[in-house]
């Protein structure tokens, strides 16, 4: 009990941290763009971070279903400090966008570790308690973030943005040590081409969501790569992705799900702050404070989301996660200069109980529906179909922004089109197929 009590000390800290350096410089990157210079890189940190973190997270899930989970963990987090102190170090702009791309390998080799870890130590009914926790990380951090990046600038300097993580760090592998790890690996041989090829044309494409020209032929040379590991893939006896994720019916549809849900609501907080700041003329701290609504509805749906697999299985949850998910989409989409606070905290506690069940029913059924040495990549190859969908949907939602007529009615064509993405991903819910449940005692699934 004691080394379970550590390690979801060290779990929750690693996402804590990792999150955390998702959003802190969100307000604090002009002023660190006028000290180091350079400000045709200003979007790059932020790029080569989440690139780096988003094209990880597979391989990671993979690398622990063949060598433990333990030290696959120890390693990102290690990484990420070493990512952190670099990038307060950092002289140039040049440096420190290569820096935040180690911070973003270390940060990729963590975020999966939770749903993982979780998965090998708690029943069912447990797990989705523990997301609940790892969700109110994320939403603490959103709010914490960008207000301790713009203490920092202020009253200290902006490396200790990156400094802050030391200490953090440490504390998590000083909470990890004491794990006694409960999976036992199976080895196989690394699939080294395969995971250059998926690197290099996942990059490509996330590359294509950043930069401002030659789209067209970052997608082109992605898709190629992409096609090239797929075909490689199929040869292989211990492939970096197996193929049971595309074969399978109930995984592959709860991925598409993910993918689709994601790419057409996600966005929505990054650019629902811009609507309180502009139109309502709410503070940057009672913008964050309405966010806080997502993580409350997330944890809300979460917290019993286990027990409710057992009960009503996979495919009802995922039906009814996709209602709430479009019926908040339908009241973004009425959105207007005379809704305020309450409004958008309201909507969006909607939003978040749809997210909060769609990603808890698919990060359990990614677990629940392979086998133990394939849970590492089913788990994390889910969470990289949601953050490729969060990538293509932000960037969607950027472009139709900046080529509207005027602020709100670009808020109004980019929750048109979440509520158009939203009916599209409860479609294919009616295509999941819920098995039998061998696996989950004393389910009905």
């Amino acid at each position: 009990m004691k080394s379970r009590t550590t390690i979801l000390i060290s779990i929750v800290l690693a996402l804590f941290v990792a999150s955390m350096d998702t959003t802190i410089m969100n307000t604090t990157m002009p002023i660190i763009a006028k000290s180091l210079g350079g400000f045709e890189f200003f979007a790059w940190p932020f790029a080569s971070y989440m690139i780096a973190t988003t094209v990880l997270a597979p391989v990671a899930g993979r690398l622990s279903d063949l060598f433990g989970r333990k030290r696959v963990f120890a390693f990102g987090i290690i990484l990420f400090l070493i990512g952190s102190i670099l990038c307060g170090v950092s002289q140039t702009m040049v440096q420190l966008v290569i820096f935040r791309g180690i911070q973003g390998v270390g940060a990729g080799f963590m975020m999966p570790f939770p749903a993982i870890i979780a998965g090998d130590l708690f029943s069912v009914e447990k797990r989705g308690k523990i997301q609940a926790l790892g969700t109110s990380m994320w939403g603490l951090s959103a709010v914490i973030a960008p207000l301790l990046g713009a203490f920092f600038v202020e009253y200290m300097t902006w490396r200790w943005i990156f400094f802050i993580n030391i200490p953090i760090c440490i504390l998590t592998l000083l909470t990890l040590l004491p794990y006694k790890e409960e999976y036992t690996p199976k080895k196989a041989r690394i699939d080294y081409i395969g995971a250059l090829l998926f690197t290099i044309g996942v990059s490509e494409l996330l590359l294509a969501t950043v930069v401002e020209s030659n789209q067209i032929l970052y997608v082109s040379v992605g898709a190629i790569f992409i096609i090239a590991f797929y075909f490689f893939e199929k040869k292989q006896a211990s492939p970096l992705v197996p193929l049971f994720i595309v074969k399978d019916r109930t995984i592959r549809w709860m991925n598409i799900n993910g993918f689709l849900g994601w790419a057409a609501l996600f966005g929505t907080a990054s650019y629902i702050p811009l609507f309180l700041q502009d139109i309502t003329k709410l503070s940057v701290f009672q913008s964050g404070i309405a966010l806080l609504g997502t993580a409350l509805g997330w944890i809300s749906a979460s917290v019993p989301a286990g027990k409710w697999i057992l009960k009503f299985g996979y495919r009802r949850l995922f039906i009814i996660g996709s209602i709430l998910l479009a019926t908040s989409g339908v009241f973004l989409a009425f959105l207007h200069e005379g809704n305020g606070f309450w409004y958008v905290f309201f909507v969006l506690m909607i939003q978040g109980f749809a997210f909060g069940l769609l990603s808890t029913t698919g990060v359990i059924g990614a677990q629940q529906l392979v086998e133990p040495h394939e849970k590492g990549i089913s788990t994390s190859f889910m969470m990289f179909a949601r953050n490729i969908g969060t990538a293509i949907g932000v960037t969607i939602m950027g472009a139709i922004l900046t080529r509207s007529e005027d602020f709100m009615s670009g808020i109004h064509h980019i929750f048109l089109y979440g509520l158009i993405g939203s009916m599209i991903a409860l479609f294919t819910t009616f295509f999941i197929k819920d098995r039998t449940a061998d696996r989950v005692p004393g389910g009905k699934i």
